[in-house]
């Protein structure tokens, strides 16, 4: 008898459904995994722009989570859009306290356009609190950036990339090449031994909006069904 798979994404909502809670439940779905949600905060954007946000109270994100662990099977966890210290604490808090099956991280930091989910001062919380309870994390060229503190111009960059936020506290990182100039979308993987170079053909499309949240939640979805890391992002891709 087939168990169905469960898992929680733990993000922000998005009133447009492009992104976010609202992406990351039509992912799992149509992995044939079951979707719970926390709700870390309510958004209010379209597919052009975020207008405003507004945080969900730190109990109320805990009591999400906690009841869904002491209520269900959870075989895996998306993190997303979570904005502040308080919020990444309470994340980390109430998930350390329970049983994790695989978890992973997208470390979302501003909107398509420019609109800023994370608060600089939550960078460090989200490194020394989150990280360490990551089985992977996917930051973009961006984020990337940003967490290594350097340009990252070329695939042996993003290489070295993957591996300072290895070291940051990841099990495992995926770096996004979307943004990297080229004929071909290519993405960096590695588990701490081995890289990977993911390479798919460039879409020239606008419709980008809540492509990293979809990507995120279904390398999520493919380890909920027992797929390897490898197996899980190259599906997700």
């Amino acid at each position: 008898m087939t168990t169905l798979k469960i898992a929680i994404t733990i993000a922000g909502s998005d009133s447009s459904g492009g992104a976010g809670i609202q992406a990351d439940i039509k992912t799992f779905q149509a992995h044939g995994v079951y979707a719970a949600s926390a709700i870390t905060a309510v958004t209010v954007q379209n597919t052009q722009k975020v207008y405003d946000i507004q945080e969900i109270r730190p109990n109320i994100v805990a009591g999400q989570i906690q009841c869904l662990f002491d209520d269900m099977d959870i075989h895996a966890v998306k993190i997303g859009m979570v904005s502040s210290i308080v919020l990444i604490e309470t994340i980390a808090d109430t998930l350390s306290a329970n049983s994790l099956p695989p978890v992973v991280l997208d470390p979302v930091m501003i909107s398509k356009s420019g609109y800023a989910l994370l608060k600089e001062d939550a960078r460090k919380a989200l490194i020394q609190s989150l990280f360490p309870l990551a089985d992977v994390v996917t930051p973009n060229l961006f984020e990337a950036k940003v967490l290594v503190q350097r340009d990252i111009q070329t695939l042996e960059d993003m290489k070295d990339a993957a591996k300072i936020i290895r070291d940051l506290g990841a099990k495992k990182v995926v770096v996004k090449g979307g943004h990297l100039a080229g004929e071909k979308a290519v993405d960096i993987l590695y588990d701490g031994v081995t890289f990977q170079e993911l390479s798919s053909e460039r879409f020239h499309t606008p419709h980008t909006h809540g492509t990293g949240c979809t990507f995120s939640s279904a390398i999520a979805a493919n380890l909920a069904l027992g797929k390897s890391f490898f197996e899980a992002v190259t599906l997700a891709k």
